[in-house]
């Protein structure tokens, strides 16, 4: 086993990540009594931190932690959702060169890539903020006198998202922003070479929604596929799965959600540079 490699980056304190981590966000806290691993660095091989991972008693830990908060913040009005949405914004902001450098180390891309997906992730948030007063129904004339139909837009409730290794930032910001102005919950499953990244971006969500008194509302459970991510996907208490990765993996995970009558959005591919 090599030497961790994490004392010579400063800015994953600055994230809140230490040498040894807990993959597993609910209840305001993170946890995780799964398996360990270890994230390395892809352009030198050296190891950086451990990750614990969610187990599946974590995985349904955090999904009933989530349904305690889902009405509340249903029912929390769109322009309020908004307010925290940039706030969020901010809160990236100012973690952003930070969060550019932990995507680089991590996943490997360069540096001004790891930024410019930071950077679409604030964009999404300012997009969802104007969206949070811009959200509205249909006022439809009735054959019955004096009557009128109102449409009204309800929320979904828990979504389930699963991201690739190659945008570990932006894909999960544009699942997010999104859920989340429309009264959605998000658990996050982040590809398992990408735990770090999940954590950072988690605690700087999670840190927003906290100060509004939201704990389980931005959820994250690190996981192999094969455990957490069949998990998610058969679980009839998540009625979307975004899935983001393979055309093989994408056409399972669509067959499984909607033989349920759930819902998916797919952004399917290669897995090439």
């Amino acid at each position: 086993m090599q030497n961790l490699t994490y004392d010579k980056y400063p800015f994953l304190k600055e994230l809140g990540l230490k040498k040894e981590n807990k993959g597993c966000f609910r209840n305001g806290e993170w946890v995780g009594s799964g398996k360990v691993v270890t994230s390395v660095n892809p352009a030198t091989g050296e190891e950086i931190a451990r990750v614990q991972l969610a187990s599946l008693q974590d995985y349904h830990d955090t999904v009933k932690a989530m349904q305690s908060e889902k009405e509340r913040w249903a029912k929390t009005q769109g322009p309020v959702r908004g307010e925290i949405l940039r706030q969020i914004g901010v809160a990236l902001r100012e973690k952003k060169d930070a969060l550019g450098a932990l995507t680089t180390l991590e996943m490997g891309k360069i540096r001004s890539e790891g930024l410019g997906e930071v950077q679409e992730y604030i964009d999404i948030c300012d997009m969802a903020t104007g969206m949070s007063r811009t959200i509205s129904g249909s006022v439809i004339p009735s054959e019955r006198p004096d009557h009128w139909m109102m449409e009204v837009w309800n929320p979904l409730g828990i979504i389930g998202v699963i991201t690739a290794f190659n945008f570990p930032v932006a894909v999960a910001g544009w699942n997010t922003a999104l859920a989340l102005i429309c009264g959605d919950l998000v658990l996050w499953k982040p590809a398992l070479t990408s735990c770090l990244v999940t954590i950072a971006v988690n605690n700087i969500v999670a840190g927003v929604l906290a100060k509004h008194g939201f704990n389980s509302v931005a959820c994250v459970c690190c996981g192999d596929g094969p455990d957490i991510g069949n998990e998610l996907v058969n679980d009839k208490r998540i009625p979307l799965v975004s899935f983001t990765g393979s055309t093989a993996v994408g056409r399972a995970i669509s067959a499984k959600v909607h033989e349920r009558f759930g819902r998916t959005i797919l952004e399917l591919g290669g897995n090439n540079a």
